[in-house]
């Protein structure tokens, strides 16, 4: 059987020995979504969980791409290995390619110990809510132990995505202040570790003055024990040059510890993990919607509603009975 051939199942069994192309081949199925990203997935579930997750967000400009090949450079000075998914929610006639700034990666790109993919949403039913977590549970199963989610922006996708991880890092960069009010509710919510990078630029102490401030705010405001004790660290870096990025891979470690220790590793992933099957269902659900959605009973419905015969609550509750046959449980509405 070719290359080209090859099922997921024997995909994944080159993926484990190091196979590169069928990794690839791999995370490209889980992005399409459909039968193929299920059987990926029935092949890595139990092979996952020994992976450490690190989120990476800010604004589009503040350097994250030269940021993360900074830190690929000190983990892999440290020995480590490092896989990098780059997502990426753009148009998929993109094809999610690495651009721009994310061309500093392809330092690594010959690093056998690195691992650089960037994803688009492409075909997947649960867009990238779903993709991401399934190409991380991937990555995981075939070995890799570090893996890095770097996001494009800070819309709601992407911070959402960022914010899935077990240490998520929010990059800022000097005088950003009038953005870090814009958008703190979300980074507030999802920010382990602040970062100002650019640092060699001005403006530096008054950031960090904001950020703090920012910081004691939303502790007040917080409900006890969802922050797990963990105070914020703030870390100034230069991407370029390497500045900072020591200290910001020990406040990275520090938070590992700190969330394993404490029982807030095992509780952000175990709601992760929930959020990912409400997901799954509710996309399962809407593509069932979809498909009752048509046909003669549909049409006539549809003429009902717009004749003022019956209104449009009661017309979708007699599609529901009729096509979905889904009774309520005893106990409650829950489906």
């Amino acid at each position: 059987m070719s290359r080209a051939q090859r099922s997921p199942a024997e995909l994944f069994t080159a993926a484990e020995g190091g196979d590169r192309a069928a990794l690839a081949r791999l995370l490209s199925l889980v992005e399409r979504g459909g039968d193929g990203a299920r059987a990926v997935a029935r092949l890595a579930a139990p092979r996952a969980g020994e992976a450490y997750t690190i989120g990476l967000t800010g604004a589009p400009g503040s350097g994250k791409s030269t940021l993360t090949s900074a830190i690929i450079k000190h983990v892999r000075a440290q020995g480590d290995e490092m896989a990098v998914l780059a997502v990426d929610p753009s148009s998929p006639f993109t094809g999610g390619a690495i651009l721009g700034d994310r061309v500093r990666m392809q330092d690594h790109a010959t690093d056998p110990g690195v691992f650089i993919r960037s994803m688009a949403t492409r075909g997947h039913l649960g867009g990238l809510s779903l993709a991401t977590p399934e190409a991380i549970r991937l990555l995981d199963a075939v070995g890799q132990r570090w893996i890095l989610v770097e996001t494009v922006g800070v819309g709601q996708v992407e911070v959402e995505v960022a914010g899935k991880a077990d240490t998520t890092v929010v990059v800022v960069t000097p005088g950003w202040g009038d953005s870090v009010q814009a958008n703190k509710a979300g980074l507030m919510e999802v920010a382990d570790v602040f970062v100002i990078n650019k640092a060699d630029r001005s403006g530096v102490e008054q950031t960090r003055r904001d950020l703090m401030q920012m910081l004691e705010l939303s502790a007040e405001t917080a409900v006890p024990g969802e922050g797990g004790g963990w105070p914020v660290p703030i870390v100034a870096t230069v991407g370029s040059t390497g500045e900072g990025v020591v200290e910001l891979w020990e406040a990275i470690l520090a938070h590992r510890q700190h969330a394993t220790a404490g029982g807030l590793l095992e509780r952000r992933r175990r709601f992760r993990l929930g959020e990912e099957l409400r997901e799954i269902v509710a996309r399962r659900l809407e593509q069932r919607a979809r498909d009752v959605c048509t046909g003669e009973r549909w049409d006539a419905l549809t003429d009902d509603v717009l004749a003022g015969d019956v209104d449009p609550w009661t017309a979708a509750d007699q599609m529901l009975g009729s096509s979905f046959c889904m009774e309520q449980p005893a106990e409650s509405g829950r489906l």
